[in-house]
């Protein structure tokens, strides 16, 4: 088994380089996203009922908004020279988010589950902007377009279970 090895900034002479601090609060949105997209194709392969079609499609929107995400703010952590931990069992035993229930879902029951999960993940982000943005306002940004994405997702899956 190998060891963790931390990186160094050797050829830095300019730019931002992440703090402790800033790591942990970039790891939490990174594990929630990751969780996000997990869970999504939990729902994705398990959904059964009405409206299948229209949310298994919808569901992959939702997946490849989170993973697309996970993957900025990972390559963002590295580009700070912070380590980010996408390993499954970090993934499982840090995030904020409930697991779902296995075994079928009815497509019910899933839409609420997701939306309730992106704004979750989108309140993670929430919650570790402020401090993001004291360190380094250009990653900030990233967590704007985390937040404004999800809350759409939510919206819009959410929006299925609707009555006016």
């Amino acid at each position: 088994m190998t060891t963790t090895q931390t990186t160094s900034a050797p050829n830095t002479f300019q730019g931002v380089v992440a703090t402790p601090e800033f790591e942990r609060n970039l790891q939490k949105v990174l594990v929630d996203l990751t969780a996000l997209h997990l869970e999504g194709k939990h729902a994705h392969w398990n959904i059964v009922g009405a409206n299948f079609r229209d949310l298994h499609l919808q569901l992959d929107e939702l997946i490849d908004t989170a993973r697309e995400h996970a993957d900025t703010i990972a390559e963002r952590m590295r580009a700070l020279y912070a380590v980010p931990d996408g390993r499954p069992t970090t993934v499982a035993q840090t995030t904020s988010l409930p697991l779902q229930p296995a075994g079928e879902i009815d497509t019910t029951a899933a839409v609420n589950n997701m939306a309730e999960l992106a704004r979750r993940t989108a309140a993670t982000a929430r919650a570790v902007h402020d401090a993001v943005d004291a360190e380094d306002p250009s990653t900030a940004d990233l967590l704007h377009a985390v937040i404004v994405d999800l809350e759409k997702q939510a919206w819009l899956i959410g929006s299925e279970n609707r009555r006016v």
